[in-house]
């Protein structure tokens, strides 16, 4: 089960939800449909369970750089260095983030609302940690740095290399920084 959602996690993340069909998936899964549907549920509960994965994975810039500590500003500088390293893809050639962009102008409305409730819940952890230090300014820094984040991940999709994505990361943060300090 785990080299099945594995497998559907690179597949989605390199061509989106609608790019991959489920006779697809299960000729890579070594599946007919009847057992796919066994296993899974739906194409959308397989995608669930990959976005799960992807989401605990190192994949979720912002844990990784909550985790390391500091302050607000430091976690953001970490989290936008950190998009910029992972988005620009990894060696399979896999570019941007699955929760960002797996569902852009996807025609099924379960995986839609999949992706946007784990941006909903990821700019709400955004937002209340920048409320630990600028309360009244959390929600509008809160979606400057989403935005920022969605940007990096589409530009890498359209071919953005580290270079360039760590270049806006570091003007990204800069921008930041001044808006945060006038909090």
């Amino acid at each position: 089960m785990d080299d099945a959602v594995d497998t559907a996690l690179r597949l989605f993340h390199a061509r989106g939800y609608d790019g991959v069909g489920v006779a697809e998936l299960g000729a890579e899964l070594g599946i007919k449909p009847p057992s796919f549907y066994a296993a899974f549920g739906s194409k959308a509960g397989l995608f669930q369970r990959a976005l799960e994965r992807y989401t605990a994975s190192d994949a979720n810039v912002f844990a990784r750089a909550q985790a390391e500590g500091g302050g607000v500003a430091a976690v953001v500088d970490r989290t936008l260095a950190l998009a910029a390293q992972l988005y620009p893809g990894r060696a399979d050639g896999v570019a941007g983030c699955l929760v960002l962009d797996g569902t852009r102008n996807s025609a099924d409305p379960e995986a839609r609302a999949l992706t946007a409730a784990l941006k909903r819940a990821s700019r709400a952890a955004i937002r209340d940690f920048i409320a630990t230090e600028a309360p009244a300014r959390a929600d509008e820094l809160a979606d400057f740095l989403v935005i920022a984040m969605a940007g990096m991940s589409a530009a890498a999709r359209d071919g953005a290399d580290a270079a360039t994505l760590a270049s806006f990361a570091g003007m990204a943060s800069q921008a930041f920084h001044h808006a945060f300090a006038a909090a």
